[in-house]
């Protein structure tokens, strides 16, 4: 027991991520805490799930949700009503607010207008649709499990089934990718008319199968420069069309920014169950175990062990939850350091007075140096009392980051 406060969430609510972990299969760029070939672990997960979140729901006296994000993995692999309990666990352990934004990501290969009609009726009403690419040989090559056309048709059924608010993810960057078929690639997407639109350059991770075949030399490394024209020309495009660029990876139309995606910019509190999940709360930030037969077991040992045991969680602390790998102490530095990086991954910037009055650290004066040298070098701006990255800082912004790192 370390005595952590549950009175640290603030009146105007939270935001809630769900993690499932589960996928047909497993893309070889990916290097995110997911698993194939278990499904036999779905009923039990759900049942975790539930569980933890009951747990979480008591200590923190049912605090108001203002977004639900169900991320993975593959959370539309999930049988038939899953994500209706999971829901239902939800309502009946928190407060969701009546205009609570509520996303799932979802496979092409997964959307069907039955899955569509089902998640709307569960209250779903944003869905994240991994397109990744509308080229038949790149998919291949990224092991998705549908085709172009599949990926076009998901998007229509969507929108056929009723869901106003669509998301969709691409990826740039990619071996053997041409700038040609990008423009003609993001053409074909804002024909569909989506509200979002995300833009990921392809990171090879160390360990994945695609950073081996580039090693190997059985794909080309990709060329930076030709990422860096895709993503430029999809600023230019992608504004032509009415969309709004609001973060370096991220575009909407008016009124559809990502709501939970902002809540973590803007380092608002936010609870993550499920394997591998990160919580932030006040001062801490937790983690729960990453292995989804462990996250099981732990769950099952408590909730089975005694009935009652949810209502005696009420008086407990949240490292008392078993599904909690571990927790740290977020220090007023290593608060300031990200409320920095993460808050100028917002192309409007922050503002330093009201975020130093936010965290209770003036931003402006322990990185008095650092800013002043960004102002200088062009990597920052100054704009309507706001600091913001420059735009042709975009692409490197890391660079900047970085200098607000310990």
């Amino acid at each position: 027991m370390v005595g952590i406060s549950t009175q640290i969430v603030p009146s105007t609510g939270m935001s809630l991520y769900i993690h499932v972990p589960f996928c047909n299969t497993k893309c070889p760029y990916c290097d995110f805490n997911t698993y194939q070939g278990i499904e036999r672990l779905f009923t039990p997960y759900v049942k975790a799930l539930t569980t933890e979140i009951a747990l979480w729901g008591k200590v923190l006296n049912a605090p108001s949700i203002n977004t639900i994000f169900f991320g993975g993995g593959t959370p539309s692999y999930l049988p038939q009503g899953s994500i209706g309990e999971i829901i239902e666990s939800v309502r009946s352990n928190f407060d969701i607010n009546h205009e609570a934004e509520i996303t799932i990501e979802a496979n092409p290969g997964d959307i069907t207008l039955d899955s569509c009609t089902r998640l709307l009726r569960e209250h779903v009403n944003r869905l994240s649709i991994g397109v990744q690419s509308l080229d038949n040989d790149l998919l291949t090559m990224l092991g998705r499990r549908h085709d172009a056309v599949q990926a076009i048709d998901s998007c229509k059924t969507a929108s056929m089934a009723g869901f106003e608010n669509i998301s969709l993810d691409l990826m740039y960057g990619l071996p053997n990718q041409t700038i040609d078929h990008w423009k003609t690639t993001l053409e074909n997407l804002v024909d569909l008319d989506p509200k979002h639109i995300s833009l990921y350059s392809l990171t090879l991770e160390e360990g994945t199968p695609l950073h081996t075949w580039v090693e190997q030399g059985k794909l080309p490394t990709p060329d930076p420069d030709v990422a860096a024209d895709m993503y430029h020309y999809a600023e230019e495009s992608l504004e032509d069309h009415g969309y709004a660029h609001y973060e370096i990876s991220n575009w909407s139309k008016p009124d559809h920014a990502s709501r939970h995606n902002m809540a973590y910019w803007l380092n608002h509190p936010y609870v993550g169950v499920g394997p591998g999940a990160h919580s932030r709360l006040g001062d801490y930030r937790f983690w729960t175990v990453d292995s989804p037969r462990t996250y099981i077991e732990s769950a099952a040992s408590w909730s089975d062990s005694d009935p009652s045991c949810f209502e005696k969680f009420a008086d407990q602390e949240i490292d008392s939850i078993p599904t909690i790998a571990g927790y740290e102490h977020i220090s007023p530095e290593l608060r300031a350091s990200e409320t920095m990086f993460l808050g100028l991954r917002l192309l409007d910037g922050i503002n330093i007075t009201e975020m130093s009055h936010a965290i209770g650290t003036d931003l402006g004066v322990l990185y008095k140096t650092e800013i002043a040298e960004s102002l200088s070098l062009g990597l920052l701006e100054e704009h309507n009392g706001l600091l913001r990255l420059t735009k042709d800082t975009y692409l490197i912004a890391n660079q900047v980051f970085t200098k607000f790192i310990d």
